[in-house]
């Protein structure tokens, strides 16, 4: 076989590393992990007490929060943001600090689970702009 090991490790796609901070004791956000990964994400999470203040390093407006804050490829998400809205954020490139999906409402991925009896209620994925105002990138209804 042609180049061997090494032969082959190159020519397996590089996965996206999200990157995750999140509180070590919320469930929902393990599950939106979970979504990631399942969409071929890689990721890493780091557990943090003060996410209030990762979100603040990382430069995230608080008025966007959720349970959870992530960093892939020189954007930020913030939430339960659906892996597919990733997905077109990183092959449109906009000019942004990336997207958010304040709260945490029922039906996104990772608040999706057995216990929401399939409830799913309406929420907009916002493009968060470098200026902190926001514009909504996908709905979800």
């Amino acid at each position: 076989m042609a180049g061997g090991l090494a032969g082959q490790l190159a020519a397996a796609p590089r996965r996206a590393l999200v990157e995750v901070w999140k509180s070590p004791y919320c469930g929902c956000c393990k599950d939106w992990v979970a979504h990631l990964e399942a969409s071929g994400f890689a990721v890493r999470v780091h557990e943090v007490d003060d996410l209030d203040g990762a979100r603040r390093r990382l430069g995230m407006p608080a008025r966007y929060a959720s349970c959870h804050t992530a960093q892939i490829d020189g954007y930020l998400l913030e939430g339960h943001v659906p892996a597919s809205d990733i997905h077109r954020l990183l092959a449109e490139r906009p000019a942004a600090i990336g997207l958010a999906v304040p709260g945490m409402p029922v039906g996104s991925p990772g608040m999706d689970g057995p216990a929401y009896r399939g409830r799913r209620d309406p929420y907009d994925v916002l493009l968060v702009r470098r200026d902190g105002r926001a514009t909504v990138f996908a709905s979800n209804r």
